[in-house]
């Protein structure tokens, strides 16, 4: 094979393995934002707070849209004592950051009483759970990587999704966005 017969069979062998990264680049490209944003103290990226019950409301920070899947970060205000149940997401690891407020959280074996300015994390296929605690509003960021359908399940909720379901129903709605109820929310809300 003369050498120039080879140097072209080689450059476009290379052209050819590059196709599918250019086409990844055009998904991302076609997706994800490509400028930054500013969300206002107090605002969310949505068109309208996500409001699970009465006195619990997120405000996103950073959808799930944004960043093609990879993360999902939400402003919580919690108002009442108390939290979801026990449960495991399959793919999401999860973070909270005290902004205002005391919670206990609760990963694995381990409860945290964790207060203004403290983070915990979650990994991922780990149960955990958290309360909020004490009197007064209290306040969380949230993050969850990769975002999954963390979003998309809150904003059902939101909007009634579960309203009528049976607890085995629930179960299969957590299940199909990704996550596991593994037991009882916290209900002894004494300070560890």
């Amino acid at each position: 094979m003369k050498r120039n017969t080879f140097v072209k069979s080689c450059l476009a062998l290379g052209s050819a393995a590059l196709l599918p990264l250019s086409s990844v680049a055009a998904s991302i490209k076609k997706y994800r934002t490509q400028k930054g944003f500013l969300v206002n103290a107090g605002g969310s990226r949505t068109e309208k707070p996500i409001t699970l019950f009465e006195g619990d409301t997120f405000l996103t920070k950073v959808s799930t849209g944004d960043s093609d899947g990879d993360i999902y970060v939400y402003e919580s205000s919690r108002a009442k004592e108390g939290g979801p149940a026990h449960h495991y997401h399959f793919s999401q690891d999860e973070w909270w950051y005290v902004l205002e407020g005391e919670f206990l959280i609760k990963i694995g074996d381990d409860t945290y009483h964790a207060k203004t300015g403290d983070s915990v994390f979650g990994p991922r296929m780990i149960p955990h759970s958290f309360a909020k605690i004490g009197e007064g509003n209290g306040r969380l960021l949230q993050f969850f990587q990769p975002a999954g359908k963390m979003e998309e399940f809150f904003t059902q909720i939101s909007q009634g999704a579960t309203k009528n379901m049976t607890e085995e129903e629930q179960d299969k709605f957590r299940e199909a966005h990704g996550f596991k109820r593994v037991g009882p929310a916290i209900k002894n809300f004494k300070k560890m």
